[in-house]
């Protein structure tokens, strides 16, 4: 399995990026996908995910109201839509697969991650 994440770039607060993950390789049947994030000094934390329908997400508390989890129609690409951005929201941001029915939130519930693809929002 691979994942190319892409869409990172800077931007000023408020504003608002979509970020890109495409899976191809040899995939689950059904699998989730997540959004994580890792700011400098700090540890990788989970952001967004979705489950393999895509009838299900979740979201880190930080995000709720401001980030909204896709799956395109192929189901093998996920979208995060980041609106109203603030600078806390700096990070480089990874898009990562887990093939299954659950919803996994923690990172070392993934199998299968992208390169990351860095977010700057400036004030």
């Amino acid at each position: 399995v691979q994942l190319q994440a892409s869409g990172g770039g800077l931007v000023q607060v408020g504003g608002s990026l979509r970020l890109s993950c495409a899976a191809s390789g040899r995939t689950f049947s059904k699998y989730a996908m997540g959004w994580f994030r890792q700011a400098p000094g700090k540890e990788r934390e989970f952001a967004a995910g979705i489950n393999w329908s895509g009838g299900r997400t979740y979201y880190a508390d930080s995000v709720k109201g401001r980030f909204t989890i896709s799956r395109g129609d192929a189901k093998n690409t996920a979208y995060l839509q980041m609106n109203s951005l603030k600078p806390e929201d700096t990070a480089v941001y990874y898009c990562a697969l887990e093939g299954g029915w659950e919803l996994p939130i923690q990172p070392i519930e993934y199998d299968y991650w992208g390169q990351g693809t860095l977010v700057t929002v400036s004030s």
